[in-house]
């Protein structure tokens, strides 16, 4: 009798240390993104958790906020300003493409006369003049 017999198995090879390989069952594990998070990425985000710090308690004002983070307080004005933005702007600033190269084409200073302005529609204008 003639039987045949399969058998089927991921399996991948990784790279450990002092270029030695091991294989390892499973699927691989997937890459990072490719690029860097654009720094007005990272300071929404931070604009963010900083007011949930003020808004539990955690700390008494942006004064204090200012001290612990090391920063002045007119730079953690600039910071909270992005607060000021509509949500259709805060999401498109927190889920911006990364930056595979060169510099960010937008700027905490280019958003300050977005945030000036306090009609949503004006905001939404400026932000699409401005490359958003």
């Amino acid at each position: 009798m003639n039987e045949t017999t399969s058998v089927k198995r991921s399996f991948n090879v990784q790279r450990k240390s002092h270029g030695r390989r091991a294989v390892v069952s499973g699927t691989a594990p997937t890459p990072p993104p490719v690029g860097r998070l654009p720094r007005i990425t990272r300071l929404m985000a931070l604009a963010i958790h900083f007011d949930d710090l003020l808004r539990t308690g955690v700390v008494r004002s942006q004064a204090e906020l200012a001290k612990l983070g090391q920063v002045t307080r007119p730079r953690l004005t600039q910071i909270m300003n992005l607060l000021y933005l509509c949500p259709s702007i805060q999401d498109a600033i927190l889920f911006h493409p990364p930056i595979t190269s060169g510099r960010d084409p937008i700027t905490e200073r280019d958003l300050r006369a977005v945030s000036r302005s306090v009609n949503w529609r004006e905001q939404r204008r400026i932000w699409s003049q401005i490359g958003g």
